[in-house]
């Protein structure tokens, strides 16, 4: 909601250099994910990924006064908030998707932000780490790898810039069922001291960090992703009630708070970029917001805490964001296509298929299965007979979540032709085709989603069909019993 507020505010304002000099940055990865940009549609539009993060960091006395743990000041800080903002190609619909900070994955291989340490790959560790083995781009390259979801930019905030948000807009609206006081009690030491009366209230300051970080009084760590998803939403329709896009001087504060509030990743870290990355937000309509929360269990060897992806939900919902499924059943509805205009550029044709050299590589243990044996000479065998002759199997393999048919960037529009025809053999969709600075030639590597067969057959994703329990819109909070508060003492 920030660089919503941001993108629109910067662009016309006498102190723009100031704003600029306001945004801290750092590096969009940091570390090798092998996932690629999806390919744009046919006006040549892509879906656009934003990682938010939230950090627990004590870093100043702000942060160490609001979140306690002064013995943390030197820790290297948790991403204790991690949520996925996808808006789909056409910017019709946007999805909101979270995953609790404890949800145990693999960490690939990050380097520090300063480049001068190397973090191996880890097995089985909280998500929330990820910040700790080189800062907000592991956080985005853990999310890549374990998506197959390419991620644009990433947006990260700190305890002292929720407050600040907050206060600026003037509180954002939540809502509980009942009275509630997340408090230290004799079974669970610790809370974050929210205190609310029953209903709706405007949080604003110390409590709407409060909000944020409660989690035993609403039971779980899905249920507080639950929390934050109804305090966005709360936030955006508090800025359009303001008329935050056109009062000039809500805009001159929001500037300031935001610019001060955030750090973003490089490649938008100025008001002009922020800009441009509003005005492709500013369309997306709020009733087309899905909020969602990875389903989750608890992972055997920690029960008690941490938790897992419950694999089946998790990798459908990845499936929809790589294929670009609106998560809202509005999103199965007929809607008005948008018309390119001018006259479109001649397409190649592509070469003849014996003309053509192809790689293929085995990635099918891209999704914690192991590879199939001999499917890369199998899909090998599979083009020679339709005229690929030069098609070859790989002994390397590249695990990969989703099938890819990459060609060199360098050779443009040809090769590109050229890549769609190999993929049109095999029956696989225009989206899989790519194009790649690391390759030489086309290479097809055949992912986790085609472990059998030689013709692909695209797994159906319906608009809105998401795994029960991963929507999480609720009206209000339901409240655990131990932290119900009557409103008196």
């Amino acid at each position: 909601m920030s660089v919503l507020i941001l993108g629109t505010a910067g662009a016309g304002y006498l102190y723009y250099q100031h704003l600029n000099d306001n945004i801290r940055s750092g590096g969009r990865a940091g570390g090798e994910s092998g996932v690629k940009k999806a390919a744009p549609n046919a006006l040549g539009d892509t879906p656009l990924n934003i990682l938010l993060i939230g950090s627990d960091s004590r870093n100043d006395e702000k942060n160490i006064k609001l979140g306690g743990g002064r013995n943390d000041k030197d820790r290297k800080p948790l991403a204790d908030v991690q949520m996925l903002l996808h808006v789909s190609a056409d910017r019709q619909n946007a999805s909101l998707i979270s995953i609790p900070r404890d949800t145990v994955v693999r960490i690939p291989q990050c380097k520090s932000e300063d480049g001068r340490e190397t973090f191996p790959a880890t097995d089985n560790q909280p998500i929330n780490t990820s910040l700790q083995r080189g800062g907000p781009g592991c956080t985005l390259t853990t999310w890549e790898s374990l998506t197959g979801v390419y991620i644009d930019h990433w947006m990260m905030v700190d305890f002292a810039g929720v407050v600040a948000m907050a206060d600026e807009v003037g509180g954002v609206p939540v809502c509980v069922n009942t009275g509630v006081w997340d408090k230290s009690t004799a079974m669970q030491k610790g809370g974050s001291g929210l205190k609310l009366p029953a209903g709706t209230t405007d949080v604003k300051g110390e409590q709407a960090l409060q909000w944020l970080r409660t989690r035993h009084a609403f039971g779980s760590d899905q249920a507080r992703a639950k929390a934050q998803h109804m305090y966005l939403n709360g936030m955006l329709k508090r800025l359009q009630e303001q008329n935050a896009w056109t009062d000039t001087g809500r805009l001159m504060g929001l500037a300031e708070t935001g610019t001060r509030s955030l750090q973003v990743s490089d490649e938008i870290s100025t008001v002009a970029k922020l800009f441009e990355l509003g005005m492709q937000l500013k369309n997306v309509k709020v009733d087309r917001l899905s909020t969602i929360t990875i389903p989750t269990k608890e992972y055997p060897p920690r029960p008690k805490e941490w938790l897992e992806p419950v694999k089946s939900a998790s990798d459908k919902i990845w499936g929809m964001l790589r294929d670009d499924v609106a998560m809202d059943k509005n999103g199965g509805k007929a809607q008005a296509k948008p018309t390119a205009t001018g006259s479109p550029e001649p397409k190649k044709t592509a070469a003849a298929p014996a003309s053509l050299a192809v790689t293929v590589i085995n990635g099918t243990d891209g999704n914690d299965e192991p590879a199939v044996e001999g499917r890369a000479k199998k899909i090998a065998t599979a083009l020679q007979e339709k005229g690929f002759t030069q098609a070859v199997s790989s002994s390397d393999g590249k695990p990969s979540k989703g099938t890819v048919v990459a060609y060199p960037k360098s050779g443009g529009e040809q090769a590109r032709a050229d890549a769609e025809s190999v993929a049109a053999a095999l029956g696989l969709p225009a989206a899989t085709v790519r194009g790649d600075d690391k390759v030489t030639g086309i290479t097809l590597v055949v992912g986790a989603d085609w472990r059998e067969g030689t013709v692909y057959e695209k797994p159906k994703q319906e608009a809105g069909d998401l795994p029960e329990g991963a929507d999480d819109k609720v009206g209000c909070m339901d409240v655990y019993s131990v932290y119900k508060w009557d409103g008196k003492s």
